[in-house]
This record gives C-alpha cells, structure tokens and sequence, in this order.
C-alpha cells in the first residue's frame, strides 16, 4: 500500500463583476494576464472568457493540496480584486446568462464551439477535477470499473449547483445535467478492461467521430495524457475543506482498488444500471437522495452509505493516514452542500422581501466569501 499516491486537482473558477455581482462575460485582458502571471504553468484557459482554471501540481498529500490551493486561490482573488473583479468557485454562476458569455479565443475551444454548437455554448459550467495515479502494471479500466459505482456518493457531496438561467433549477446539481446534452460524458461505456476500452477508442477514431481519446469526457476516465484515473463528475466546491474531502475520498476509493487481486471483478451490466440511476438521484437530491446499494432491496440515505464505505474502505484509509476523511465527510452530511447553503440564503433572502435578483446576488455573496475561506480541515487529516 503506497500511502503517498500522487495526484493533482484541478478547479474551474467563474470570474465575477463585484459592481453587479454577474458573472463577468468579457473581462480585460489584462485580468487575465495577470491571472496568469501569478500561477505561471498551472493555469488554464476555459471555453468562456469570464472562466479561468488551476490545473495543481503533483501531490503526495492532502496536505500539499491544501496549502497549494488555498495559495492559488488568495493569488488569484488579490489579482482579480484589482479590476474590480471576484473568483467564485460552484459548479453554476447563480448570476450569468449563458447567452451573452463571450467564447475563448483559443483553436481547441473554437473547434468545441464549431463541433457542438448551442450544446457548447450553453456549457457554462465549472467542475472539480481529481486524477490519481494508477501503476502501470495496474489495469486502469479495472480499476474504474471498482471506483464507479461509488462516483454518485461524491457529486452528492459536491453538489453547488442549483441556480441556472437565473432560477432554481429543481436540481442540487444542474450541472451534470446540461452535462448530459454532450456527447460521451456522465457514464462510461460497459468496458470489461483496457484493451477493450483502446478497441472502443479506435473505433471512434477509425470512424471519424473523434479526434483523440481525451474527446471522451465520462465522469470517470483513464486520463489521455497521464498515468492517472480523472474523476470529472464533481460539481466545483467553493469551500476548500469540501474540495480536499472529496479529493481524499476519490484518492481512496483508487488506492483501494488498486490493492485488490481482480479490481472490478463484481462490476457488471447491473452494477451500471444501478450507477446510472444513482447519479440521477445525486444531481437531483443530492445528499438528501435515496440510493441503490447493489446487494440491498432497502434504499441507503447518503449517511448509510457513507458508513457502508467506511467500512470497506476502513482498512485502507488508516494505512494510507486518511481515516479523519469520513468525519469530514459527515460534517458535508450534516451541515449540506453548497447547494443546500446557496437555496438558505436565496430562501431567506426572498422571506426577507428581496426580489429574485437581489436574492441570486445575496448567494453570490456567499460563494464569494466561502471561495476566499481558508480550509479548516483537521490537521490528522492532512496527510
């Protein structure tokens, strides 16, 4: 068991107009540039102009992870502060219209737009990324295949997007749903391993369908560019201490898997139906959902579940120093998601006499703030 399994994150962020609180649709180049300046290599362009990303380093502890994050963040929000401009994390910007965001003007991005057309353009969206490697001698599509079932678990847990187009969506994460409108994204295909994956790549290839293997955008997939699993189903969190949990909780699930004889033996055709109904029940409920256990005829509250996990995973976590990882989870349990703190604050804004826009502005107010907060997480989980 290699307790230093590396991995990176990365965050997808919108930039804000702290005179409207909107999100900002064409931001001064300069913004960004100086954005940029400040995190060198580890930043990233996204498909719209008021979108910025940090792709992390390598990581061999949460800690690290915490310290590089929470330095990347205050980096970038001091930056953008002096255009009069904020850095808000969530999975949706409670305050933009996809209609007039302006497109990046970058060759993949404009092939992105020109391939995918309105289902690009109403992509305004921003997920929590986490890869972890996985050994070479290690099947990596065995390995998903041992991971995915537990992927709703932690977009439950993510779950920071409720407002689109300027009104509650009736989702927790309306994210994963405008997810759905692409092409090879939420799911994988049934792959019994990685040779069938490559045959299934090839094929799309062959065919003209895609262009590269990175075009397959599942919530979970063998990373074109790295030896690493790429989780992509989680909403972007603006609290740290979420992002670290789910990151430690993900890096777990793979380690684990990693450490079986035959990882995703018991993955099946029913095992993905199970999931597919899962994640439905996660970007609609999110931890107040009823899931499907395969095994159990009784649904599991997000609580049950956890504790299920706990005990699978319990043995692994402690070798790897990470058992601190479900109190943290249990404290998302308890005290909601972002979702559920954004439909507080837009629930007593509207009780308080506010009208709909002023009520979105209170939310971005605190997505502001819980983007700028330093983690909390406790120090034994931090390793």
């Amino acid at each position: 068991m290699d307790r230093h399994l590396k991995f990176g994150i990365e965050e997808e962020y919108f930039i804000t107009d702290l005179a409207t609180r909107r999100m900002a649709e064409n931001p001064p180049d300069v913004s960004i540039e100086a954005c940029q300046g400040v995190l060198g290599d580890c930043f990233a362009h996204e498909m719209f102009k008021g979108q910025i990303e940090v792709a992390s380093p390598i990581f061999t502890s949460v800690a690290q992870a915490a310290q590089y994050l929470f330095s990347a963040r205050s980096r970038l929000r001091g930056t953008l502060e002096r255009h009069g401009l904020g850095l808000l994390s969530a999975g949706s910007h409670p305050l933009s219209d996809w209609r007039l965001q302006h497109a990046t003007d970058h060759p993949h991005f404009v092939q992105l737009f020109e391939d995918y057309q309105h289902v690009a353009r109403r992509s305004v969206l921003s997920g929590l990324h986490v890869h972890v490697e996985v050994p070479g001698h290690v099947d990596r599509i065995q390995v998903m295949n041992e991971v995915l079932p537990w992927l709703p678990l932690l977009l439950a847990l993510s779950t920071s997007s409720p407002f689109w187009d300027g009104a509650d969506s009736g989702f927790m994460s309306y994210r994963q749903t405008a997810c759905d409108e692409w092409p090879r994204m939420g799911i994988p295909e049934f792959f019994e391993d990685q040779s069938a994956y490559e045959a299934y790549v090839a094929m799309l290839i062959r065919t003209g369908t895609i262009k590269q293997a990175g075009d397959c955008w599942w919530g979970l997939r063998p990373a074109a560019k790295y030896p690493t699993l790429e989780m992509r189903m989680t909403d972007a969190c603006p609290r740290l201490d979420d992002v670290l949990c789910i990151a430690s909780l993900f890096r777990l699930l793979v380690a684990h898997a990693i450490d079986q004889p035959r990882p995703g033996l018991s993955y099946s055709q029913v095992s993905q139906w199970i999931l597919k109904e899962n994640r439905w029940r996660a970007k609609r409920s999110g931890i107040h959902a009823a899931f499907i256990v395969e095994g159990y005829d009784r649904p599991f509250s997000a609580a049950q579940w956890l504790f299920r996990a706990q005990q699978i995973l319990g043995d692994t976590a402690q070798k790897m120093g990470v058992e601190d990882v479900f109190a943290q989870a249990r404290r998302i349990l308890r005290d909601g998601t972002s979702a559920d703190r954004q439909r507080r604050v837009y629930a007593r804004a509207l009780r308080g006499g506010g009208d709909v826009d002023a009520a979105l502005s209170q939310v971005v107010d605190q997505l502001l703030m819980e983007t700028s907060q330093a983690p909390c997480i406790s120090e034994t989980a931090l390793t």
